[in-house]
């Protein structure tokens, strides 16, 4: 189903909010990308339910090298005392200071946001194939996300990666395999896809992979990261 910006943006709230009254939920946010559609920034902040502290990551990532830019990772947590109703806005809104030079050497605008083409509402099951077209370029999509878990309680660990098939609209297919198929994670229990974002130039795409931690606590961390393809 193809969903306006409006749309996006309240699921996003929706999702946040119903993690957050049973979970450590981080927000995240697209900060936005080169006009080459070659670096992302991006970032993820809340409040760390076990300590209480506001936190913020901000990463600025090479699309094509499916890596983290040199010295583009930044990362901290803040002393301050919050109350209740704060999701770390604040945290991510200072952590942008010491990101800046970043940013503008990369040529990073957070205006240029690319185009969201699949998002999973917070009342949709996570399913392990997904398929979904873009409607301004005409490809279609086909997602296949491999997953594979071991241990249990905080030493669990846990690996992925993502299979993608891109079809034109003239038919013509291309296949592409992302990710780390032979990392795990510590402390990772399981993945699901969250979002996939073609670049401004659409000749690439970001896929928000929502990963599921335990908890000190008893409960449940979730976190972001992002895997990234061109085309």
């Amino acid at each position: 189903m193809r969903r306006g910006p409006v749309s996006a943006f309240l699921a996003v709230i929706l999702i946040a909010a119903a993690y957050g009254a049973a979970a450590d939920a981080a927000i995240f946010t697209n900060l936005g990308f080169s006009e080459d559609g070659r670096f992302l920034m991006f970032s993820q902040h809340g409040i760390e339910r076990a300590s209480g502290q506001a936190y913020a990551e901000i990463y600025t990532v090479d699309v094509p090298a499916n890596q983290f830019v040199p010295s583009g990772v930044f990362r901290q947590r803040y002393p301050e005392p919050v109350s209740a109703g704060q999701t770390g806005h604040a945290a991510l809104l200072t952590l942008l200071r010491e990101a800046e030079s970043v940013r503008s050497s990369r040529g990073i605008s957070h205006f240029r946001q690319g185009r969201l083409v699949y998002l999973l509402l917070n009342n949709d099951e996570p399913r392990s194939e997904i398929t979904f077209r873009d409607f301004v370029g005409g490809d279609s999509y086909h997602v296949r996300l491999t997953q594979e878990s071991q241990g249990s309680g905080t030493d669990v660990q846990a690996r992925f990666h993502i299979d993608l098939t891109r079809t034109s609209a003239a038919g013509r297919s291309h296949e592409y395999r992302i990710g780390l198929p032979d990392r795990f994670r510590d402390g990772v229990r399981s993945y699901r896809v969250r979002q996939a974002i073609l670049t401004p130039d659409g000749n690439g795409m970001v896929f928000v992979v929502e990963m599921e931690r335990p908890s000190d606590t008893g409960g449940i961390s979730i976190r972001y990261m992002v895997e990234t393809v061109r085309f």
